[in-house]
């Protein structure tokens, strides 16, 4: 008998676990408002979404995200065994018109948060498009690459791209950067500052 009540309570206690994973009652009709297709919503279903995922899939599709992507973002979330959180990430890549399938290569690799604004930036930077990507790879292989503010600083010295592609493929770290940045920035500013003899009559 003693050994039936512990089996027992072990299913109890089963089914409770289970059930802390579940939200039957989510609300999926801001996603038809926001224009998303039933049959998306309904894998989303399946993905067994919570209200504040719904929030945030709403997020990505006013900032024009397709559905596909939504699902696959939020799939790509739970792959990596937590809730997808990063709505606001993913929109500000789509808004500095990164590819769909840039942002869902990012957030396969779990990495949507930590570069979306080292991203932006380098968009912001000017950089070509191939050189935002091969830095983009290099972070989502886990290579070391200089951050986006001192590639951009390097940029304002004067460096061109190609110069800064070449830094980056040699591996160029931030403090190396800061330190290059640094002593650019001092030559800049003693150029600008040489003091020039205006020549002009005596005056009797």
């Amino acid at each position: 008998m003693r050994y039936q009540r512990l089996l027992l309570g072990v299913c109890i206690l089963s089914a409770v676990i289970a059930g802390c994973h579940q939200h039957p009652l989510t609300d999926y009709r801001p996603l038809d408002a926001a224009g998303m297709f039933s049959s998306d919503i309904e894998q989303l279903k399946g993905l067994n979404v919570s209200d504040a995922e719904i929030a945030q899939v709403v997020k990505l599709k006013h900032a024009g995200i397709s559905d596909d992507t939504c699902v696959e973002l939020v799939s790509a979330a739970h792959v990596r065994k937590h809730l997808f959180t990063s709505a606001e990430a993913a929109s500000d890549l789509a808004g500095a018109r990164f590819s769909e399938q840039q942002i869902l290569d990012i957030a396969r690799a779990d990495q949507l948060d930590a570069i979306s604004i080292d991203a932006v930036t380098l968009k912001l930077i000017g950089l070509s498009d191939s050189t935002v990507q091969l830095v983009l790879q290099m972070h989502l292989d886990g290579k070391p690459v200089m951050a986006s503010a001192e590639i951009s600083r390097l940029k304002n010295t004067g460096l061109t791209e190609r110069q800064i592609l070449d830094r980056i493929n040699a591996g160029m770290t931030d403090e190396a950067a800061e330190k290059e940045i640094k002593s650019r920035e001092a030559i800049r500013n003693h150029k600008n500052t040489d003091f020039v003899r205006v020549r002009g009559r005596r005056a009797n």
